[in-house]
C-alpha cells in the first residue's frame, strides 16, 4: 500500500508533465493546484527524485522568485542548459521576464 507521500509525488510528476515547453512554473503553484497550498517545500522534495522516474521536466520548475533553486540536483549548469533550449532567459541562475513565462497550472487546468 503507498503512503500519503507517494501518492502526493505522483501527483507533482503528474502536473508537471503538463507544463509546456518554454514556460516553467513554481513549487508553490504545484502545490496550490494540488490542494496543498503550504506544500511548496514537498513538491521541491518530489522534483528532487524526479530524475529517477524519467519522463518528469523537472528543470521547469524553480521558485517563486524565478530562481534556479533546485539546479543542484542537475549538475553543473544542466538546468540552465536544458531552459535555454527551450528559449527561455536565464541570467545569474534567475528567469529573465518571469512573468511572461510563468506557467499556472490553477488557471491553465483549473483546480484538481
Amino acid at each position: 500500500m503507498e503512503n500519503s507521500r507517494t501518492n502526493f509525488f505522483k501527483d507533482v510528476y503528474e502536473v508537471v508533465k503538463l507544463i509546456p515547453k518554454g514556460r516553467v512554473t513554481s513549487y508553490g503553484a504545484v502545490a496550490e493546484y494540488l490542494g496543498s497550498k503550504g506544500s511548496a517545500r514537498m513538491v521541491g522534495w518530489a522534483m528532487h527524485g524526479a530524475a529517477k522516474i524519467g519522463g518528469v521536466p523537472a528543470h521547469r520548475v524553480v521558485n517563486s522568485k524565478g530562481l534556479l533553486t533546485g539546479k543542484i540536483h542537475f549538475g553543473g549548469n544542466r538546468m540552465e542548459q536544458l531552459l535555454k533550449a527551450e528559449g527561455i532567459k536565464v541570467v545569474d541562475d534567475k528567469i529573465l521576464d518571469f512573468d511572461s513565462v510563468f506557467w499556472n497550472p490553477v488557471q491553465e487546468l483549473g483546480f484538481d
